[in-house]
C-alpha cells in the first residue's frame, strides 16, 4: 500500500505522514538525510536507516521516503490500508 502526502508548507507533509502513522500505532524511524525512515507497528524506537541491519530492515512493516522538508512524503506499507486501522484514544494514553 502506498500513501502520498503532498502538503507544500515546510515540514507539513512530514508532519501529516507522522500523524497518520501515530494514529495507527505505527512507530516512525529517525530522520537521516537521503535515507528512508523505517515503519513498524507498535511502541518502538527505530534507529536511523544506516544503523539498521539487513534482517532488521526486512522485519519493518514499511518505509517513509521523500523530501521531509518540502514534500512530497510517501509511506509504503505491507498489505492494505485496512490492515492499519485507527487506534482508539484510550490506546494512545497507555
Amino acid at each position: 500500500m502506498k500513501i502520498v502526502f503532498d502538503q507544500i508548507v515546510q515540514f507539513e507533509a512530514c508532519r501529516a505522514a507522522e500523524a497518520w502513522c501515530g494514529d495507527r500505532g505505527i512507530a516512525v524511524g529517525r530522520m537521516e538525510r537521503g535515507q528512508p525512515r523505517g515503519l513498524l507497528r507498535g511502541p518502538y524506537d527505530i534507529a536511523k536507516w544506516h544503523n539498521l541491519s539487513g534482517p532488521e530492515r526486512r522485519e519493518l512493516d514499511g518505509t517513509m521516503t521523500g523530501d521531509m522538508r518540502h514534500g512530497p512524503v510517501v509511506i509504503e506499507l505491507k498489505g492494505e490500508e485496512a490492515d492499519y486501522p485507527l487506534i482508539s484514544e484510550e490506546a494512545h494514553d497507555d
